[in-house]
């Protein structure tokens, strides 16, 4: 039930209805959301009710937060779209959101997992990088300055260097090495 769209609207409620940034105009785009996009779970009678001003800001929430987990499944991930669209910063301070975000570990703590985590594209360091750098533009300097006497043909040279490359990358050199026809 905690996966399910109405579980978390149910551990989310409280917070939504205290929450100081849903105010009068938050509430109605919410409703106008979900009664124009899907009329099926709000009629406009319904929205209606749930747009009228004499009635306080958290009151009205309250009482389409209860009309939502009365229409379903579909009502309540609708109203979290509708969130979503137009309160990002609140959809994702969700008590639900947040726990979705922290892990726990072995021992039971919870930790909140490091973002940068996620867009590290290798662990080699720097040193690797200026390794690798290294080696293309030592092999471009010898393609391009090489007049042919000091290491011979430069095309053997890039057949060798298709030994560790991918089979594209080997493909493209070794045909070029092949090519017979083409002068320095």
């Amino acid at each position: 039930m905690a996966d399910s769209y109405y579980g978390q609207l149910l551990k989310d409620s409280p917070f939504l209805v205290t929450n100081q940034q849903l105010d009068t105009e938050l509430v109605d785009k919410l409703v106008l959301q979900l009664n124009r996009i899907y009329p099926q779970i709000l009629t406009d009678k319904e929205a209606h009710k749930f747009r009228n001003l004499s009635v306080p800001t958290s009151i009205r929430l309250a009482e389409l937060l209860a009309h939502l987990k009365v229409k379903g499944e579909e009502a309540c991930h609708e109203f979290y779209r509708a969130l979503h669209i137009h309160a990002e910063d609140v959809y994702f301070s969700l008590p639900t959101r947040v726990s979705r975000r922290e892990t726990t570990d072995p021992t039971g703590n919870k930790t909140a997992v490091d973002p940068r985590e996620r867009f590290v594209l290798n662990d080699r360091g720097p040193w690797f990088f200026f390794g690798c750098f290294s080696v293309a533009v030592g092999l471009a300097l010898l393609y391009y300055c090489a007049d042919g006497k000091a290491f011979g043909d430069p095309r053997r040279v890039l057949g060798f260097t298709a030994l560790g490359l991918g089979r594209q990358a080997k493909e493209v050199l070794i045909s070029y090495t092949d090519d017979t026809n083409r002068k320095l």
